[in-house]
């Protein structure tokens, strides 16, 4: 069975998206969507630099655009990925992206709410300084208690041992010099705020605003959410999902327990691609990974496509025994 995930805030480079405007047709749409949310997002996607591209409201539509349109090379429709594709999940932002390519939301849809998303939530980030930082290794019994000892919460508990607090800068600044017992590293993240944390409240108020007459469908394709690794059927509840979720913890690790439930053999994450095959190397031994990086990864990701595809009509066509 083949997943197919989204990356969230944090992934991006500057520069990520200059390799994608070769593809035919890829930059007219990019400037589409550009002039529909009124941000340029080839400008920010090919020239500007890392401190431009960390500002939330400008990541969050570059990611959801970027995961879109290398997604799009693979899937043109959501028939296809209906028939191809056996669940598909994003990580925090991501799951904007993920809805789209299960058909909930259209494309232009997702970027426009991922526009308001990450306007409100920069908003709310500038109320009060605050950050994340990730957690390499150790006990999740002893991070989870040393967290709240300082005020901080679990924004993201990931799996494969990596945990992503999340809290004012003073905070982050004493986890950073009293790390808890058996975590190897404390990595400030690259984020603007104390994103899935009550910092975020603000935020989820407009977000209800903004979905309070949107069109949705039930989603084509098995998606899983973030909230608790459960498949959602309803398009309602889906979006209900989206907009709660700004303030509250991303439970990649239940993702992964999810997909591996599931049967899941092969995984690929559209661009920027990197940090949940990662996260699967490590908690998902013997899936089949590939991260979208640049176009010179959709011809493996399409054989690998042909292959899973391939193996599930095979096992259901064999006979039972």
């Amino acid at each position: 069975m083949l997943v197919l995930v989204a990356p969230g805030q944090g992934a991006q480079t500057p520069g990520f998206l200059t390799p994608w405007l070769d593809l035919p047709g890829v930059e007219d749409r990019l400037r589409a969507w550009s002039d529909a949310i009124d941000l340029d997002l080839v400008h920010y996607g090919t020239k500007a630099d890392e401190e431009e591209i960390r500002d939330t409201a400008v990541a969050q539509p570059l990611l959801v655009a970027s995961a879109l349109l290398s997604a799009r090379q693979l899937f043109a429709t959501t028939d296809a990925v209906a028939a191809e594709v056996g669940a598909v999940a994003g990580h925090s932002v991501g799951e904007l992206a993920a809805a789209a390519l299960a058909g909930t939301l259209t494309d232009e849809t997702a970027m426009a709410l991922v526009r308001r998303r990450g306007q409100a939530m920069a908003e709310a980030a500038a109320v009060t300084e605050t950050g994340m930082a990730a957690l390499l290794g150790g006990d999740e019994a002893v991070v989870l208690p040393h967290l709240e000892q300082l005020g901080l919460t679990a924004a993201n508990v990931n799996g494969a041992g990596q945990i992503v607090a999340a809290g004012t800068a003073e905070q982050i600044a004493a986890l950073v010099e009293n790390k808890p017992e058996g975590t190897r590293r404390v990595v400030p993240l690259k984020v603007a705020g104390a994103f899935h944390t009550h910092h975020m409240a603000p935020a989820v108020s407009a977000l209800e605003s903004a979905t309070a007459q949107l069109a949705v469908a039930d989603p084509r394709t098995r998606y899983v959410s973030n909230k608790d690794g459960q498949a959602v059927s309803s398009g309602q509840e889906l979006v209900r999902r989206l907009v709660g979720q700004v303030a509250n913890p991303v439970r990649w690790d239940r993702c992964m327990e999810a997909f591996k439930e599931l049967g899941v053999t092969t995984l690929i994450e559209a661009a920027p691609g990197g940090t949940l095959t990662g996260l699967a190397k490590r908690a998902l031994p013997g899936v089949r990974t590939l991260a979208l990086k640049t176009p010179d990864d959709l011809d493996a990701a399409r054989t690998l496509i042909t292959e899973t595809t391939s193996a599930a009509a095979a096992a259901g066509s064999a006979p039972a025994e």
